[in-house]
């Protein structure tokens, strides 16, 4: 009945990681507003947005379908559709998963230009294939290089307004890329003794607990630096508020879990990378739109 077919969407949306593609799509939005001078037409903003977080979506699907036999070995993995076998490891599902991403790609093309089309393509490719086919079992850098996917979903966003980019949108680039090692490396350190059971190189698991959370500490006061840049070139004020108050939060949280680690800490870090993402992404559009 009912609650059957909504179990089944929940676990179809499951697959599709919409919370990430959701901040990723945010991160498309703040792209677009760093960018000054002439504006997209709200159609615009929003199919973008859509083709942003399709093709987010699409590559955290494919994520989960090349990742199942490893999932299964995972606690907090284990339940994912593919891994538990609630889906089939089809060739339809592939299909349709790269599908998805032909489409998104496609309607940033048509909506915007083929600039942003690119940026679009470039970060679904570089999640499911460079991160997940060739990094993420192989180097303790993986999501260092993982972390351009949400660059370029800066860049997507920047490109629709202005394809030559501006220095200002690369700048919030940099902060994206700086920003996905402190934030995944938080969460490895809290789910480490999962990453060694299923023999995946991250950062803890390959350095150790204590040492992998003062690295953490350090690439985020690297990160909450480069927050400050986009200042340089001609950001305003408001861009400068959400930066100081979110670098400080994610540093005053990374600091306790360098001093003592522990999965607790490492979780308060986590979530804190996300409310410094998420406020500084909040200060690019008010600024926008202050402007």
């Amino acid at each position: 009945g009912l609650a059957r077919r909504g179990a089944r969407w929940r676990t179809v949306l499951g697959v599709f990681k919409i919370r990430i593609g959701v901040l990723i799509m945010i991160t498309a939005l703040g792209g677009m507003a760093i960018v000054p001078g002439s504006r997209l037409s709200l159609a615009q903003v929003l199919w973008l947005a859509l083709a942003v977080l399709v093709a987010a979506a699409s590559a955290g699907a494919f994520n989960q379908f090349v990742e199942a036999d490893s999932d299964r070995l995972m606690a907090r993995t284990r339940g994912r559709a593919f891994a538990s076998g609630e889906l089939p490891r089809s060739a339809g599902w592939l299909a349709a998963i790269v599908a998805l991403v032909v489409l998104a790609v496609a309607l940033a093309a048509v909506a915007t230009n083929g600039i942003a089309a690119l940026f679009v393509a470039l970060g679904a490719i570089t999640y499911g294939v460079v991160y997940t086919l060739w990094l993420k079992r192989r180097t303790a850098w993986n999501i260092v290089i993982g972390g351009l996917s949400g660059s370029f979903a800066a860049l997507a966003g920047a490109a629709a307004v202005d394809p030559t980019i501006p220095p200002q949108a690369w700048a919030l680039a940099l902060v994206l890329f700086l920003w996905t090692p402190p934030h995944f490396w938080s969460l490895a350190i809290a789910v480490d003794a999962d990453y060694r059971q299923a023999g995946v190189p991250m950062l803890p698991v390959v350095l150790g607990v204590e040492r992998a959370a003062r690295i953490v500490h350090a690439s985020a006061l690297i990160l909450v630096a480069s927050s400050f840049l986009p200042l340089v070139f001609g950001a305003g004020w408001v861009v400068g508020a959400g930066a100081a108050l979110g670098g400080a939060y994610f540093l005053w949280r990374t600091k306790a879990l360098a001093r003592a680690p522990s999965r607790k800490a490492a979780m308060a870090a986590f979530f804190a990378s996300m409310v410094q993402l998420s406020l500084l992404l909040l200060a690019v559009v008010v600024d926008a739109a202050m402007r």
